[in-house]
């Protein structure tokens, strides 16, 4: 049985796998989930490092582990990957973004075609979390999913920590050593589509794959979304 490990993206935590976890055990296929640091552990979020995060998803892996980041996820599970590369069967990207050596995930938002995100976050006093706006969210990541599933989502998400996703990443020959995926959700409001297929135009054209749904896809389509991450851990 293939051992799924899931990483989260900004502001949310190991409960946005809710609905996927079971949807793929249906098909035989072990998931499981963590909280990145800094994401409802009460910690202060300028302590949180991308090493650290980078560190708990290596720590979270066995060498059978296919390591699916979405979002923001793509960041940590990346500089997992270079940290030790046997420490992973391959990576899935979710709708996420695919760092490049001396890029932060600042950075690669900004450098975006487009800037879907103006006026739909908020800082804390300090200046170290952000958090998404309520009004916002629902249209942002949630617009093709179950009101109630939305509701629940709301009543979850966290305050990001800044400074893992301000610093820059470095990759190098062991990240580069490992299988990779793509899935591109076309609905995204979040990272428009077109910018998800330029960051995966490195990638085989197999390895690929289009999905129709928003930037929550394991909210908007469980079992479909289940159903293509089965067959690319048969490819992976």
């Amino acid at each position: 049985m293939a051992d799924l490990l899931l990483i989260h993206g900004s502001c949310h935590g190991a409960w946005c796998w809710r609905d996927l976890i079971p949807a793929l055990a249906a098909r035989g296929l072990s998931a499981r989930a963590i909280d990145l640091p800094g994401h409802g552990d009460g910690r202060d979020p300028a302590s949180v490092t991308l090493a650290e995060t980078a560190e708990a998803v290596r720590a979270a892996s066995t060498p059978q582990t296919i390591v699916l980041g979405h979002s923001w996820g793509g960041f940590p599970v990346s500089a997992a990957a270079e940290l030790d590369p046997g420490a992973m069967r391959g990576l899935i990207y979710l709708c996420a973004y695919v760092p490049k050596d001396g890029t932060s995930l600042i950075g690669m938002r900004k450098a975006g075609p487009q800037q879907t995100l103006g006026g739909a976050t908020e800082k804390n006093p300090a200046a170290t979390a952000y958090s998404f706006r309520p009004e916002t969210a629902p249209e942002l990541f949630y617009h093709d999913c179950p009101p109630e599933t939305a509701a629940y989502a709301l009543e979850h998400i966290c305050p990001q920590p800044i400074r893992p996703q301000d610093t820059p990443i470095t990759l190098g020959t062991s990240f580069a050593s490992v299988p990779k995926a793509y899935i591109r959700c076309v609905q995204d409001r979040v990272i428009p589509p077109g910018y998800q297929a330029q960051m995966a135009a490195g990638l085989p054209p197999h390895m690929v794959h289009d999905f129709r749904a928003s930037h929550s896809p394991f909210f908007a389509d469980p079992e479909g979304l289940a159903a293509l991450i089965t067959q690319i851990v048969k490819d992976l």
